[in-house]
């Protein structure tokens, strides 16, 4: 009899203890995914395939120090979407595939969610390059950089494991917007971070708007699509304010249901910012600073249901930060900043984005630089520890 309770406390003891969260994470490896000198590579997203496949899209484009220029420029009329892809996480495609070369310009930050159907929806947003006298003739205002005009935002969508893909669907203009397309029309929504597809089959995007009277202020707000990404609606405000700025914005579910809004800002010395929603994005609480610096972010669900926030650092030492977070995010102001890299060259790098090879293993995906070079498609293998 006493044979058979210690059998069972033993077991109970391994239960418990298989069951026991991990505590942390520790650094693997770094890997190289995609890197060739001809071509300034950034802005990646990451998905694992029902089937294990990993897909990394990224935004490609001339290297143009190679033509005589002086640098790069986050505006070029030869960036194109494209995507490259591995089984491993370590040995990645090393001709990139063509998602989509937007017909009017160049796109940028492709943005790939795959939903529970394995529906994949990757979001961007372009620029025309116009010559003065074609700006000159534009129907004020409308988004400049460098000669470039905003078009707005668009997304395409593959239901076949990004084999093909469907598109251009442009979203809905939304009201608090005023730039005008270089056609003067009013901008479709964009921007760029991770959508999210919540329990109720919703998906949710936090889009940007130009809304100051100076066109020097951003804000942020929610549209959302009950039809896999076909059609979109606006829903609220996220996050604005009278001197911040409020732009590339990453939206998370947590298991309670709360929309939890990860923000990055300008105007505000760097910091990273939150914004929550109780009501299932109809509202959402007033936006609070996070207590750290680092854009943009994007979160990953952990197997204990924790929350691992990744984001670029762009103070010195540059390079790639990350935290864990409890499973509703409420402890984002605690101490617990972990270094994946800072061995970065410039201030050019980052936009991270998360995904789990398996129970124990994370691929944190990103662009990089070292020694102010050239900018290619990197990634952090994680590994959880007790």
């Amino acid at each position: 009899m006493f044979g058979f309770y210690s059998v069972f406390a033993k077991e109970q003891t391994e239960k418990k203890e298989a069951d026991k969260p991990k505590t942390g994470l520790i650094k693997i490896k770094d890997v190289v995914i995609y890197k060739d000198t001809c071509f300034y590579s950034s802005f990646p997203s990451v998905i694992k395939r029902p089937d294990g496949e990993l897909i990394v899209a990224f935004r490609r484009a001339p290297d143009r120090r190679n033509y005589g220029g002086k640098g790069n420029r986050h505006v070029d009329a030869n960036s194109y979407l494209v995507k490259v892809s591995s089984t491993d996480a370590e040995t990645w495609t090393k001709e990139p595939e063509l998602i989509y070369a937007h017909p009017f310009g160049g796109s940028q930050d492709p943005c790939m969610s795959q939903l529970n159907d394995g529906t994949i929806l990757c979001t961007s947003y372009g620029w025309a390059p116009l010559s003065e006298e074609e700006r000159n003739t534009l129907q004020k205002p409308y988004g400049e950089n460098n000669g470039f005009v905003f078009l707005g935002g668009y997304l395409v969508r593959s239901t076949d494991g990004g084999k093909n893909w469907d598109g251009p669907i442009y979203p809905p203009h939304i009201s608090p917007e005023l730039h005008l397309s270089p056609t003067g029309e009013p901008l479709p929504a964009y921007n760029r971070g991770a959508l999210c597809e919540g329990k109720n089959g919703r998906i949710y995007w936090v889009v940007a708007a130009y809304d100051s009277e100076n066109l020097k202020r951003s804000s942020t707000h929610l549209i959302v699509s009950d039809d896999k990404g076909l059609n979109w609606k606006y829903m609220s405000e996220v996050a604005s304010d009278e001197k911040a700025s409020f732009n590339e914005t990453s939206i998370y579910e947590t298991p309670k249901g709360d929309l939890i809004a990860f923000l990055r800002t300008a105007n505000l010395d760097d910091q990273a910012c939150i914004a929550r929603s109780k009501d299932g994005g109809k509202t959402f609480e007033p936006w609070q600073k996070m207590g750290f610096q680092g854009h943009p972010l994007n979160a990953l669900r952990l197997p204990d249901n924790r929350v691992l926030l990744t984001y670029g650092y762009r103070h010195e030492p540059y390079g790639i930060r990350a935290r864990i977070l409890n499973a509703e995010c409420t402890d984002f102001e605690s101490d617990s900043e972990i270094i994946l890299r800072e061995d970065g060259g410039s201030t050019d790098l980052g936009y991270t984005w998360p995904v789990l090879l398996d129970d124990n293993r994370v691929l944190v995906v990103y662009y990089f630089n070292k020694n102010n070079g050239i900018r290619y498609i990197a990634g952090t293998i994680l590994e959880m520890k007790e």
